[in-house]
């Protein structure tokens, strides 16, 4: 079974929360980041991406960066911008993008239970990702981001989180890209945290490193209890949304059009009129704008796995890595990832203006494959789901500072 905590959240005034919101710190380059938070001291981007604030071409794991977070937190938490929670609470956190609502829980969730699959991954991390997101966590002692979880639902929380919401928000705003943001006070936590002992497991959606991290942060500061529960917003399956995450490769091994000509003679391939592929099993490759889009048939897994089955794997399988050579994609330095939220535009400006070769255009992963993957004890490769939309940062903070749990 599932637990679920209630915490002293350090949170903004409401006055100041639509400032203080940022997007979490991998969906934006250090330039967006800059670019979002200038002029705005009260950005979160100042504590998720602190090398905005450090000369330009800074190295993003350098010392300085680590210690200028923790600075940016300290510094916002002694604000008037914000103020911490007189008891610990769960809250509840509705997003609506485009007019599909989306509501979660939002708590603590257990380290011990994430290592324990308890709480259940589905991808595999790149080791320099989580080693970053370790050292932010250990250095601001702090969860400044939550990781978004997910779970099959039931009534009784489905009722907690009806009663919340009948109440006053706590925030409610409409962000820059016109998602909505609302948070509610949970009256009842121990009634929410009781009712999640009825669910099974709980799904990483997004936030795979930071996970990993948190559990890695829990073993180093052993003995600091508080750092053994990490933030999370549970959301039930059916209000979930995948996008799909698209890869570049950034350097083909031959030229582009004696790539096609190679792939021609291995699948069934036709000129694409639209960059979208039309259902599963199918994948569109952009060349550039002398070739045009291209639709490929992917064969059938030889493979026994569940996660083999996935277009994403299938993709590694017969072009990745016969083809291309990349047998890792969490280390292949030649290998990119496109979150779909971008769309397909991005990749054509990015293989046109010469920022890669090739660019390879996916069908978005089901949710159904997600719990399928996990549920086997498997993972699948890495960036195969991109959720939207995405939680704003630094609504709600989790510290553990100086053995004060917040």
């Amino acid at each position: 079974m599932a637990s679920v905590r209630p915490f002293r959240a350090l949170r903004p005034t409401p006055e100041h929360a639509p400032n203080v919101a940022s997007v979490p710190y991998d969906v934006v380059s250090v330039e967006e980041a800059r670019e979002l938070a200038s002029g705005n001291d009260l950005s979160f981007l100042h504590v998720v991406r602190p090398e905005i604030d450090l000369p330009e071409g800074t190295d993003e794991h350098a010392d300085a960066v680590y210690t200028q977070g923790a600075e940016a937190l300290r510094r916002l938490a002694e604000s008037d911008a914000f103020v911490r929670d007189d008891a610990p609470r769960l809250y509840v956190y509705r997003l609506v993008m485009n007019g599909r609502e989306q509501t979660g829980i939002v708590g603590l969730v257990s380290a011990a239970e994430y290592e324990d699959d308890v709480i259940l991954k589905h991808e595999n991390t790149r080791p320099d990702k989580e080693d970053d997101r370790t050292r932010h966590l250990v250095t601001q002692r702090a969860h400044a981001e939550p990781v978004m979880l997910t779970y099959r639902g039931n009534d009784a929380i489905d009722a907690a989180v009806a009663e919340a919401m009948a109440g006053e928000p706590l925030y409610d705003f409409r962000a820059k890209d016109y998602v909505q943001h609302t948070v509610w006070p949970i009256a009842e936590a121990s009634a929410v945290a009781e009712a999640f002992r009825d669910v099974d497991v709980l799904y990483v959606a997004d936030g795979h490193h930071r996970s990993a991290a948190a559990a890695r942060a829990a073993r180093e500061l052993d003995g600091v209890e508080a750092a053994g529960h990490f933030l999370a917003v549970l959301f039930p399956m059916d209000e979930m949304e995948i996008l799909p995450y698209n890869r570049i490769i950034y350097d083909l091994p031959v030229g582009k059009g004696k790539f096609l000509d190679q792939l021609r003679r291995k699948f069934d391939v036709e000129e694409a009129l639209f960059p979208d592929p039309e259902d599963y099993g199918i994948v569109q490759v952009y060349l550039g704008m002398d070739y045009g889009w291209h639709s490929i048939l992917l064969p059938e897994t030889q493979r026994d796995g569940v996660a083999d089955t996935l277009d994403v794997a299938r993709l590694g399988e017969f072009i990745l890595e016969p083809i291309l050579g990349i047998t890792d994609p969490r280390t292949d330095e030649n290998v990119g990832f496109v979150g779909g939220i971008r769309g397909t535009e991005e990749l054509e400006r990015l293989v046109d203006a010469g920022e890669c070769d090739a660019a390879f255009s996916m069908f978005p992963t089901a949710i159904e494959e997600l719990v399928d993957v996990s549920d086997a004890g498997e993972l699948m490769p890495p960036k195969s789901t991109w959720f939207e939309p995405k939680l704003r940062s630094g609504l709600l903070v989790h510290t553990f500072w100086d053995g004060e749990e917040g």
